[in-house]
């Protein structure tokens, strides 16, 4: 299992929500190229970058960032947020990432996914399953749709889709563990590479994520609050 430190962006700075709650946004760094670097300073290979201006707008607002990173260090960049079209899922990739994680567009306009998959291999696409209440949400958690979880899950797989990184949203933020029931139930099904993410607080937590046999977590919060240290996370990665 792999950790994936995580980059949340509005304004072009890296900040921290607390589940989702943009009211509780809080600035950990100025300059977000500097906290790529930090981490492949350490031999971290994968980034999770989210732009969460675009999640609750109507398109991307950080890919001049996510090119910065791109351009200036080897970092694997997986990029969410504001990919509501296959014309800024196609910028994304431009811009370097080397995946792109779609949810909203997922929910909204499945004929759109489709025909994105004709022009990319799935093995781009990562799907944005974040959970309240079992029911998939959208447009930067301010919106609940209609699609049970599992149900997601598996019209997408059908389609080649592989990765899944999945968010307990009432965990996020709040570093009290994360919400082990749904990754149990998610590598059950045993056909999707999951990435968990929201809650992680400790290395305690991530063995035990391990054991259950997801592919990645995310670190966020728990890294700039200082419960998980770099040291710790490339530790991790250089062991696992």
């Amino acid at each position: 299992m792999e950790i994936i430190p995580a980059i949340d962006l509005i304004d072009g700075k890296c900040v921290r929500l607390t589940k989702g709650d943009y009211n509780t946004a809080k600035i950990y760094n100025n300059n977000p190229l500097d906290v790529a670097k930090s981490f492949e300073d350490v031999g971290i290979k994968r980034l999770h970058v989210v732009d969460l201006e675009g999640a609750i707008a109507n398109q991307s607002k950080q890919l001049k960032v996510l090119e910065q990173i791109t351009n200036n260090t080897k970092l694997q960049v997986d990029f969410g947020g504001g990919i509501k079209t296959n014309t800024a899922a196609k910028s994304a990739l431009n811009a370097g990432a080397m995946w792109i994680t779609i949810g909203s567009l997922a929910i909204k306009d499945k004929n759109a996914v489709i025909e994105l998959l004709e022009d990319i291999d799935a093995t781009s696409l990562i799907l944005g399953a974040d959970v309240l209440n079992g029911k998939i949400t959208i447009n930067g958690w301010k919106e609940t749709s209609e699609w049970e979880l599992m149900d997601f899950l598996a019209y997408y797989r059908k389609l080649g889709v592989e990765q899944v990184i999945s968010t307990a949203i009432e965990q996020d933020g709040m570093l009290k563990g994360p919400d082990f029931g749904l990754y149990q139930k998610l590598t059950d099904i045993n056909q999707w590479q999951v990435i968990a993410s929201g809650g992680v607080s400790s290395i305690v937590d991530l063995e035990k994520l391990k054991t259950m046999g997801v592919s990645g977590a995310i670190v966020g919060k728990a890294y700039y609050e200082g419960y998980i240290t770099l040291k710790q996370m490339a530790a991790w990665n250089n062991q696992n």
